[in-house]
């Protein structure tokens, strides 16, 4: 008897282009949701991640943040700043930036309606408990795999062992990771092959769904000021990194978009 020969899985990932050495998706919420929902429904292991500002300009800085964020399967342009500047030098075109918290609720939604389980790594027992009490106050059939926080000093190799080896025996198809950047993704990508599913590095999105934070309003959002909005909520904390990262943005930006204008004709070449 000859067995047929099936096909590996595969997921078609958005498209990536280049912003001063990272590679970026140029994606939407229903692109995005729609390939990490393929993913995790066919079980193959993926990893997500969510660039704005602060992140592009680290991992453009850090070869081993770029590295990372090469690998993974998405790195979605979180803020409008990012979308900007793919439409600009990429002509992309995108219509809004892709932020952690709402694809994580769309994934949620989601997860709830395909009876598939997700896992929440990170933050504190406070903000965790309180993000799976209003994720199921949502979506009443959601299945929550399991709930970790570890420590925040760095874990031990046992440490670490265990905690894959909890997430991979609790059958979660998606694991969120609010570790906080650039933490979350460096375990992404130290896991990237031994963590069966996908997972997802979004950030304060713990936070801001558990109600610990207020996300700017939907008016900042869209005119790119939600950076804005928590710099007034954290002054002390976010002023020098907003002032230093947006500066170096804005000079990369420049740029790159100098290097890809066009050169002006010369006039003596189109004499005949």
């Amino acid at each position: 008897m000859i067995c047929p020969v099936t096909s590996p899985p595969r997921v078609k990932w958005p498209r990536k282009f280049d912003l001063f050495g990272v590679q970026v998706s140029a994606t939407s919420y229903d692109e995005a949701e729609e390939a990490i929902i393929e993913a995790a429904n066919q079980h193959v292991p993926a990893v997500v991640s969510h660039n704005d500002v602060r992140a592009l300009i680290d991992a453009s800085r850090d070869d081993g943040l770029r590295e990372a964020a090469n690998s993974f399967e998405i790195v979605a342009p979180d803020g409008q700043p990012v979308r900007w500047a793919l439409n600009a030098c990429h002509r992309t075109r995108l219509p809004s930036s892709v932020t952690g918290t709402e694809l994580m609720l769309r994934l949620c939604r989601r997860a709830a309606r395909e009876g598939l389980s997700i896992y929440l790594y990170g933050s504190t027992p406070k903000v965790s408990a309180a993000l799976q009490a209003e994720l199921t106050r949502r979506w009443p059939e959601l299945k929550v795999a399991g709930v970790d926080c570890p420590p925040f000093r760095p874990l031990s190799s046992d440490e670490d062992d265990a905690a894959v080896r909890k997430i991979n025996e609790s059958g979660a198809s998606l694991v969120f990771l609010g570790l906080g950047y650039p933490k979350q993704d460096r375990f992404a990508f130290a896991h990237r092959e031994s963590i069966r599913a996908v997972q997802l590095c979004v950030g304060a999105a713990f936070d801001f769904i558990s109600g610990q934070k207020k996300r700017a309003p939907r008016w900042m959002q869209r005119r790119g000021l939600e950076w804005l909005f928590r710099l007034l909520q954290e002054p002390r904390r976010l002023g020098y990194r907003y002032l230093v990262n947006n500066t170096l943005f804005l000079g990369k930006l420049a740029a790159a978009l100098l290097v890809r204008a066009p050169r002006p004709v010369n006039p003596s070449n189109n004499q005949q």
